[in-house]
This record gives structure tokens, C-alpha cells and sequence, in this order.
């Protein structure tokens, strides 16, 4: 016969789309393992939280010692320790996460485990709880990682902020979120998106063509995350008015820009006269993030990139963040994160065979 059913500690929130925590625990007197369980309310939940083809179920089997079940609308956590509690707290916040319209995936799994067997809980139901934007096809914005929900926190918080990071982590796309969504709360008059043409250099003016057919290569890409998060009629009307601007940095300059939430990206790719006349567009209930990645620079020969100079001059200045997101951050496909590191890998070796060429 199995081992003896008993009430455990389990807590009950009741209430319509309350999180149910079934009261039961298997006995362990005799070192079987135990088992907890959680009650879901429908099969849309369910699904939502095992993720496409039950991702979710089978990356938190892979990576942690407790067998996680599913059978029905109920998810079973069996096995011993302390790390029963973490991976049964870590559900619990991903249930919750789920009733408030998240969808999780493996990926999602995977980080979200790595931090609650590292002892961050708190900060796993912190960031599934944490929301930038409801685009209008109802699919939300939010940061993925630690580092993510830093960047979004530092963004509230300070009137300028600069991400600087490798491809992949959200760096653009997080704060294209906040732009549109601070736009539609009506908090800024004006949303302002740059990048500097750098292939294009001062010769811009002797392409043939208007303006957008000049430099819409280099802003293609700010107008594919814009589209991602409105409809295309929508924003292509916002566009015509002026309350989106999609705009190369060279034609930023003589400008002073209020009321406005102001995004240059690629800014590595900016000299240090490019940063200092964009930085001082800066106008009177304005916000600017800035975002680029240092090991990316495409500046002819002998130019400094003005990212790196803005990141050494203003640290610690009242007002201004620095966000530094790693490959840890990367929420691209699993192999962009091992393609950064292996580049990684190569450039701090030529680093430490220039330095012995050296000596």
C-alpha cells in the first residue's frame, strides 16, 4: 500500500481566480519523497503555464531534482528538501503570473528556476508580475531577466538612462515599450526615435530622394519594433502628425526637444560630438534612454565611439543610470547566447596575447 495521506501547512487563498494550494503532503516518516500540489481553474491555465508542447513542464524536469507533474488542472511537485519548497514556490508565482494574462515559455522556465534555486523568489514574482506594455493584439511587454527589470526600473526612475549590452537583450525593444505606452498615457507629448547613419556619414544630403528614402535602411529596424507594438494604420497616422518621430541623429542637431520621450539606439556608433549635441536636445518634461552595444562600433579608423566617452564621463551623475546587461540577459534563441559568449572568449584571448606581444 502507498504511504499514508496527511494535511500539511498548505495555504488556501479562495476566491474567484484565487490561487488554491491543495492541503495535502505525502508523509515522509519513512524518507519517501513528498508531494504538493496546486489546483489550476481551467484548462486555459494550464496550458499557459506549461508553455507550447509542455516546454515549460519539461525544462523545470530537466534542471531541478523535484518531479513536476501535470494531470488535469492539477500540478504535482514530488520530491525531498529544500528544494521541493523552491520549486513549488517558484509554481505559485508563475500560477499568479499566468492569472494576471502571462504566458510563460521555456526559456522563461529556465532563467526563472536558475534565480529561484539562487535564492531570489521574491524577485522571480516581482519580475512575472512587472508589465511595460499591452500591445493593441493583446500580447504583453515585460522583462524576462533580473537584468531586464532593472532596466525597466531605471527607466521610471531616471531622466536619462544608458543600456549598454550585446544583441538580443531587450535593450531597444524594453524601452520602445515604455515609450509607446508612456505615449498613451498621455505622460509625453512626443515619441522620438534615432539612430545615427553611420555608412551614410555628412553625404546624406546628396542621396537622391526625400528623407525617408535616404535613411530608411539604417531605421528599419525602429520601425519594425513600432509596428510590433501598434497597428501599422495607427502608428503611420501618429507618424504623419509628428507625434512619432523616426528621425537619423544628424538631423537631430539645433533641436530642443520638450515634452518628449526621446530613444537613440546604436549609439555606439556615435562620435563624441553626436552625443554631447544629442544629449543637449534634452528639453523641459523629457525622458532619454540611449542603447548600444561597445564591442559592435562601426566608426571609421581613429573616431572614439561617444557611448563609450558619455559611459566614462557621466557615472554617478544624479539623474543618469547605467544599465549593463550581459549574456545572461539574452532573450533571442538559446544559441545567440552561446554565439556572444564564444566571441567573448575570442576577443579576451587576443586581449591576453596583445598584452604578452607587448611585454
Amino acid at each position: 500500500m502507498g504511504q499514508p495521506w496527511r494535511h500539511g501547512p498548505g495555504a488556501e487563498l479562495t476566491g474567484r481566480g484565487g490561487l488554491r494550494t491543495l492541503p495535502f503532503e505525502r508523509s515522509n516518516a519513512t524518507g519517501d519523497p513528498m508531494t504538493k500540489s496546486i489546483q489550476l481553474a481551467t484548462d486555459g491555465e494550464v496550458r499557459a503555464l506549461l508553455g507550447d508542447g509542455d516546454e515549460v513542464l519539461k525544462t523545470l524536469n530537466a534542471m531541478a531534482s523535484p518531479r513536476v507533474t501535470a494531470r488535469g488542472q492539477e500540478v504535482r511537485v514530488e520530491g525531498e528538501g529544500p528544494e521541493l519548497d523552491t520549486v513549488f514556490s517558484l509554481l505559485e508565482s508563475m500560477v499568479s503570473a499566468v492569472r494576471k494574462g502571462h504566458t510563460l515559455t521555456g526559456p522563461d522556465a529556465e532563467y526563472l528556476l536558475r534565480m529561484a534555486l539562487g535564492g531570489e523568489v521574491p524577485v522571480v514574482e516581482h519580475l512575472l508580475d512587472k508589465t511595460v506594455l499591452v500591445t493593441e493584439k493583446g500580447r504583453r511587454i515585460r522583462p524576462r531577466t533580473l537584468g531586464q527589470l532593472r532596466y525597466v526600473e531605471a527607466i521610471e526612475r531616471h531622466g536619462v538612462t544608458f543600456s549598454i549590452g550585446p544583441a538580443g537583450t531587450g535593450k531597444t525593444y524594453l524601452a520602445m515599450g515604455m515609450a509607446v505606452a508612456s505615449l498613451a498615457a498621455k505622460q509625453y507629448e512626443r515619441l522620438i526615435l534615432s539612430r545615427p547613419a553611420v555608412e551614410a556619414g555628412e553625404s546624406l544630403g546628396f542621396l537622391p530622394g526625400d528623407l525617408r528614402e535616404k535613411v530608411d535602411p539604417y531605421l528599419r529596424p525602429l520601425y519594425d519594433a513600432l509596428y510590433d507594438m501598434m497597428r501599422m494604420e495607427r502608428a503611420q497616422k501618429m507618424l504623419e502628425r509628428g507625434a512619432i518621430e523616426v528621425v537619423p541623429l544628424a538631423y537631430m542637431r539645433g533641436r530642443t526637444l520638450n515634452d518628449a520621450f526621446i530613444i537613440l539606439d546604436e549609439a555606439q556608433n556615435t562620435t563624441e560630438a553626436q552625443m554631447k549635441m544629442f544629449l543637449t536636445r534634452m528639453g523641459y518634461s523629457s525622458k532619454i534612454v540611449v542603447t548600444g552595444d561597445v564591442t559592435q562600433v562601426d566608426l571609421p579608423a581613429g573616431k572614439r565611439s561617444g557611448l563609450k566617452q558619455a559611459r566614462e564621463l557621466l557615472g554617478g551623475i544624479d539623474g543618469i543610470a547605467h544599465i549593463a546587461l550581459g549574456d545572461e540577459d539574452v532573450v533571442r534563441h538559446p544559441l545567440v547566447r552561446r554565439i556572444i559568449r564564444a566571441y567573448d572568449r575570442a576577443d579576451a584571448e587576443r586581449g591576453e596575447e596583445s598584452d604578452a606581444a607587448s611585454e
